[in-house]
């Protein structure tokens, strides 16, 4: 994800010891700054998913934690990496040698009066070395014979991929067959993928089992494909609303009119409203794409009145009568 290449807290401008609050206001303003909706510039979507994820990260306090230790890391970490730290340093603290206990009188928990540890490594509330404990997770540094704690089976990593939809896909949702190029090791494989009615963009669908495997007989993580969908000519997405251009004549938008619209559930028809001009969106209630917790979205009828591109003789006397009599000045008195 682009925002795993750069820094959450630089992604949201807050330091990292920002508390809740700072991490909240400012994810709000500069959402507000940069939703879609708001901000037409180039690069603002891609900005606004930036901030999304970072918040997501930050404001739960068991992935900050994880994020902090970890760096961009911290997705590969297995969700139980404290309760092994802790129990690889109790494991630390009670390893002293035969008939010494506690440690020597006077000298608190171990050798020196420095912690619960030898030479002041493994005190509780040490910093965990990176490179050890991820080597101790994943089988051991090289070389080391595996876990030396004696640990069970160690689950795999989740891992994500990008799939692209079409706006019927996400409106209709059902099984589709796909392929990820490069997946998983360099593999190509395909999935027979459960696309759930009214996904929207940026969702993630989850493939239990799918995602890297793991050690010691562990079971395998799970694949997350994140949802993409993709350009549409005739419907244009706002989360689960859809706006359909719909072409009217001049006559049917100034004496009003039913037309059909084509929406991705099928064909409906409008009622335009006398004196409608180009640009008004009639609104039909919850024939967006569907939400199966909740209301739909819309769908928005753009009117955009189209002429002829060539006109006939009797059609452009029409016209040139029409110029005559009608006063109506669409510019005013600019």
């Amino acid at each position: 994800m682009a925002a795993d290449r750069r820094d959450f807290y630089e992604v949201l401008g807050v330091p990292r010891t920002a508390t809740a609050e700072e991490i909240q206001r400012a994810y709000r303003t500069l959402a507000r700054r940069n939703h879609p909706d708001v901000n037409k510039e180039p690069g603002s979507e891609d900005r606004f998913k930036d901030i999304t994820e970072a918040y997501d990260v930050l404001s739960d306090p068991k992935s900050r934690r994880k994020y902090d230790r970890f760096g961009a890391q911290w997705r590969q970490v297995p969700d139980d990496v404290d309760q092994r730290a802790g129990a690889r340093q109790r494991a630390s603290a009670g390893a002293g040698f035969p008939g010494q206990g506690a440690g020597f009188p006077g000298q608190g928990a171990g050798f020196g009066g420095r912690g619960a540890g030898f030479g002041g490594r493994g005190g509780i509330g040490e910093e965990v070395d990176l490179e050890d404990l991820l080597g101790s997770i994943f089988g051991g540094r090289p070389g080391g014979g595996g876990d030396r704690f004696g640990r069970g089976p160690v689950p795999g990593a989740d891992t994500e991929a990008e799939i692209t939809i079409s706006v019927e896909d996400a409106y209709h949702g059902g099984r589709r067959r796909v392929t990820l190029p490069g997946a998983l090791g360099g593999r190509t494989r395909e999935y027979e993928v459960n696309i759930p009615a009214g996904v929207t963009e940026g969702q993630r669908i989850r493939l239990a089992g799918q995602g890297s495997g793991g050690a010691g007989g562990g079971p395998s993580g799970d694949l997350y494909l994140v949802v993409h969908i993709a350009p549409h000519p005739r419907y244009k997405l706002s989360g689960r609303d859809i706006t359909v251009a719909t072409p009217v004549t001049p006559w049917e938008a100034a004496l009003g009119a039913t037309v059909p619209v084509e929406t991705p559930g099928g064909a409906v028809r409008v009622d335009v409203p006398p004196g409608t001009s180009s640009g008004r969106r009639l609104r039909l209630r919850g024939r967006g794409l569907p939400n199966p917790r909740g209301a739909p979205g819309d769908l928005y009828a753009e009117i955009r009145i189209m002429v002829p591109a060539q006109l006939s003789d009797a059609e452009r006397r029409l016209f040139e009568e029409l110029a005559t009599v009608s006063s109506y000045n669409p510019r005013g008195d600019r």
